[in-house]
């Protein structure tokens, strides 16, 4: 009840109103007080409804202040569809690709006006021109490498650089928690050094397994694109399973545009700093044959195997740069 609305007959002197004037006076009263409960009312309400409307603004410009990346190696395999993932999730994106020079492959040319086409800033740049890396990282809140071998040691350059920046995203394998034969394994060790160096210089990081890219390996393992070849590779019994010398995993395979958007969407989630993500769905985990065989019933095609024993697998480990291996055995 408003102090106003009482101070009304505080002043008046009841005892003289007649019994019909006391009655209007009462409803007058009555009617005073109604609206200034009313207008206290209202006057709550929309002081709420101002509070929720102006955080609903404060959320939807948070919302709108999107993190600026960069995607060092945005011409790559991973790169391409990294850069279009986040520029689809309205991202102010960056590039930072090698030189065009007059041998650029034109492929090359072509993914550079459509970035460019695509609203994308391009820093032309190698990995280990310093200033040049510098100038890209400074106008950015995440930094995200998918540099290939052989140049992912590259990223030790770097890491000066990469302080400056908010977060820092790295691919590859689990290399943690994880073992391979000779070759791969002296990739992994430095894919380790890569990740001790970031840890070292404090940068806020995230570690990204993607295990393995669903398009690129159907491709491999497959050839979909020769219509005339019903030949099929079998590494090893093509079934998941724990060998004496190897271990042969059950692929996980996962579509490059999943990967990217995912990737692109954690980029900015405080729940995975300075963690590793793990891109492991249970129904992309297939053994190779699982995959011949949705294939076959796809196509309906009987492709023929032809299979690689574990151990011409382990022969052929032993050296840098493998020959095609032989056909031992077909059914």
């Amino acid at each position: 009840m408003s102090l106003r609305a009482i101070n009304v007959t505080s002043s008046l002197d009841v005892s003289t109103l007649s019994p019909n004037r006391w009655i209007k006076l009462t409803h007058l009263i009555q009617r005073a007080l109604t609206i200034e409960f009313l207008y206290d009312t209202l006057a709550c309400h929309h002081n709420q409804y101002s509070s929720i409307y102006q955080n609903s603004s404060r959320l939807d410009m948070m919302a709108c202040e999107k993190s600026k990346i960069l995607i060092i190696g945005a011409t790559g395999y991973l790169g391409k569809y990294m850069l279009k993932a986040s520029v689809s999730l309205g991202h102010p994106t960056y590039a930072y690709v090698r030189p065009i020079k007059p041998k650029t492959d034109s492929s090359k040319l072509l993914l550079h006006k459509e970035f460019e086409a695509m609203g994308a800033t391009i820093f032309q740049g190698e990995l280990n021109d310093h200033e040049k890396l510098v100038k890209a990282v400074e106008q950015v809140d995440v930094v995200i490498s998918t540099v290939a071998v052989p140049q992912h040691l590259e990223q030790l350059k770097t890491n000066q650089s990469h302080q400056r920046c908010w977060k820092y995203k790295e691919f590859g394998n689990e290399v943690d928690r994880i073992s391979g034969l000779p070759p791969f394994e002296a990739l992994l060790d430095n894919k380790r050094k890569i990740r001790r160096a970031i840890e070292a210089a404090g940068i806020p990081y995230t570690f990204v397994s993607a295990n393995s890219f669903g398009a690129y390996f159907v491709d491999y393992l497959l050839h979909p694109r020769e219509k005339t070849n019903h030949q099929v590779t079998v590494y090893g019994t093509g079934e998941a399973k724990d060998s004496r010398h190897i271990r042969f995993d059950s692929p996980v395979l996962n579509y490059e545009e999943d990967v990217a958007t995912y990737t692109i969407k954690a980029a900015t989630d405080p729940r995975v700093a300075n963690r590793v993500i793990v891109y492991r769905p249970q129904g992309n985990i297939v053994s190779q044959l699982d995959l011949i065989s949705s294939w076959e019933k796809k196509t309906g095609c009987t492709l023929t195997r032809s299979y690689v024993p574990e151990e011409e697998i382990l022969k052929l480990s032993r050296k840098l740069y493998p020959t095609k291996p032989s056909r031992l055995r077909t059914t």
